[in-house]
């Protein structure tokens, strides 16, 4: 291998480890929330807060973490943003009222800014041919999800949920140091200097951005918000235990994180569109099926009333919900694809607002999920509201790529002349 190639596989591999790292800790929730809303008492919707409340930072910062990676370069600003979560990840231990979790996990959510700073570090080491496998390798590291569900509910059993956020300090502090030592830097991928944060943010007045923005919405803020749903709706939907639950919910966050680094290749093979389209649609069937409730009815027959009963068992759920996490893990690469062909030269702010906008569904629609259990008493509620945001997304796909180019492809036919008989 030569230098560059050297260097190129170091800085990819390394991201993606950190990466991974500051996704566990940022879905960390997800598992120590439930011991602690049994602790606290709280109800369905101050869980759903307090599961995204990390979610809300993350989400925040990602755009001037989208700029500082454009500006400083993407080592030093991955570098320090994990010390700064060190502190943070490890007094989560020490808070006792919901209102100590909250202002923690808004500083824990920091990690959660990762993803802005490492898709533009990493896509800017390679050729634009790779730049889609290159940023969907790093973004596999979304299986720091699985690895929670994974990990966490058997340190929750055998020591206490107080154990994780120790355990998660320690690990990030010691990746961080990894990162550093065995990452690189290139002048050549920073702006140059004459570049205002003016002139960064004038992305935001471009609409192809926005539609971008309610694409990951989906794939990427679905996932985060269903990889911090699922553990409890396992509990209370089908009254599994913290660990089976736990890890049937890693069969949606498994695939969510690992698979995007095929979903790159695809959308490097097929392209973007393409690739965004089927997942769409792929996810719009399946959230139907799984937004209907367990429901029973009486029909009244000649020899009697019959109740029938109609619900998805644990296994066709599964088997759903595993669909719809290779899903988005393909459409999490296809959006980014979009990105690297459309903004070449300003992937680190686009990529910033578009996972902003990503992240923040991933916060506000967990708290959906508990409001309107709470509203409804119905469970699968939520799979009704991921149906409609999707339904969304086919919309305004169809409306703005797809008719275009069916426009496109339709040549006018050439007009027949009059012929004399």
């Amino acid at each position: 291998m030569t230098p560059r190639s050297q260097q190129q596989l170091s800085v990819l591999v390394m991201s993606t480890l950190a990466f991974t790292v500051c996704f566990a800790v940022w879905m960390m929730f997800a598992v120590i929330g439930i011991p602690i809303k049994a602790q606290l008492g709280l109800n369905e919707t101050q869980f759903g807060i307090l599961i995204a409340t990390p979610v809300l930072t993350g989400s925040l910062i990602r755009l001037p973490l989208g700029m500082w990676t454009d500006k400083f370069g993407g080592r030093i600003v991955f570098f320090v943003l994990m010390l700064s979560t060190v502190g943070p990840i490890w007094m989560i231990e020490y808070a006792t009222q919901f209102w100590h979790f909250l202002v923690i996990g808004l500083f824990v959510g920091l990690c959660g800014g990762s993803f802005s700073v490492g898709i533009a570090y990493c896509a800017r080491w390679f050729e634009k041919e790779r730049q889609g496998m290159a940023m969907g390798v790093f973004g596999a590291g979304n299986v720091g999800a699985a690895v929670t569900k994974l990990v966490a509910p058997s340190i929750v059993v055998a020591y206490g949920w107080t154990m994780v956020p120790q355990v998660y300090a320690a690990a990030m502090l010691v990746t961080a140091i990894l990162f550093w030592l065995f990452s690189y830097d290139d002048p050549a991928h920073k702006v140059p200097a004459h570049v205002t944060v003016r002139d960064q943010l004038r992305a935001l007045k471009d609409p192809v951005v926005w539609k971008y923005c309610q694409y990951y919405s989906i794939v990427f803020g679905g996932y985060v918000a269903l990889a911090l749903w699922m553990t409890k709706y396992y509990i209370t939907e089908y009254g599994f235990d913290l660990k089976t639950a736990a890890l049937l919910a890693a069969a949606f966050s498994l695939p969510g994180g690992i698979l995007r680094a095929v979903g790159g290749w695809m959308s490097d093979k097929w392209g973007a569109h393409r690739v965004t389209w089927w997942v769409l649609w792929v996810s719009w069937i399946c959230l139907f099926i799984m937004s209907y409730p367990q429901t029973e009815f009486t029909v009244k027959t000649v020899t009697g009333p019959q109740i029938y009963s109609i619900h998805l068992s644990p296994e066709i759920f599964t088997a759903l919900l595993f669909t719809v996490g290779v899903a988005f893990a393909f459409g999490k690469a296809s959006v980014f694809k979009y990105i690297s062909d459309e903004y070449p030269n300003n992937i680190g702010v686009i990529s910033g607002i578009v996972g902003l906008m990503g992240g923040l569904g991933g916060f506000l629609l967990p708290i959906m999920f508990g409001a309107l259990v709470d509203l409804t008493g119905i469970r699968s509620s939520a799979f009704m509201l991921m149906y409609g945001v999707v339904w969304v997304s086919l919309i305004w796909m169809y409306t703005t790529e797809v008719r275009k180019m069916d426009h496109l492809v339709k040549k006018p036919q050439p007009a027949q002349a009059d012929t004399l008989e």
